[in-house]
């Protein structure tokens, strides 16, 4: 069976919210990340060396990351419908998204709350205005990134979102505030805050 390691108040919210979409069954493993002296599920430190999570242990295969795992998910999973297959013309635009957020969200942040000046030129992740505004041309025709159908990626970008809106970073945007309220109204996402908030 799938296990999936996560903790509450962790990147590991989009890793649970991607299980809950898909249907399929699947073990959640409390990791308290905050306590490294707690004993730990010993195939934890094999899907993630660096003792972060989301990770996840599905038979032999080890792997963290929530880009990573949503990635894996979806194709190994294909019934789920959460990706578009590999000649689809979509599949282009899904890769990109999917990996938005570690590679352009999280930089782009960063940089913001630590004040350092931004560099267009020079970091890949351009700066946090050009983020911001590349977000609302990706959802604005929506419903979802890849227009009626929702994949992976919006989970990765809608966590996002929803992130920037609790830290109020997310500047205001009637395309990205709407596409929050779809995202909320998702019952996979309101499973996985459920989950979050007993625990």
């Amino acid at each position: 069976m799938i296990k999936l390691y996560w903790c509450p108040q962790t990147r590991a919210i989009r890793a649970l919210w991607l299980m809950e979409e898909t249907g399929l069954a699947y073990e959640r493993v409390l990791i308290d990340i905050r306590d490294p002296d707690k004993p730990r599920d010993p195939d934890f430190a094999k899907a993630s060396p660096m003792g972060k999570v989301p990770a996840l242990s599905d038979g032999a295969v080890h792997l963290a990351d929530s880009a990573a795992i949503g990635l894996y998910i979806a194709d190994r999973y294909p019934q789920t419908g959460l990706a578009p297959a590999v000649d689809d013309p979509k599949r282009g635009d899904y890769l990109y998204w999917m990996v938005y957020t570690p590679g352009v969200i999280e930089p782009a942040m960063g940089e913001k709350i630590s004040g350092t000046a931004a560099n267009k030129v020079s970091h890949g992740w351009g700066d946090f205005d050009t983020m911001i505004n590349v977000m609302e041309n990706g959802v604005k025709n929506g419903p979802w990134l890849l227009g009626d159908t929702f994949t992976a990626a919006d989970v990765m970008i809608g966590s996002s979102v929803l992130f920037l809106k609790r830290f109020g970073l997310l500047p205001e945007s009637d395309i990205l505030d709407t596409y929050a309220e779809r995202c909320l109204a998702r019952p996979a996402l309101q499973k996985a805050m459920e989950f979050e908030a007993g625990s």
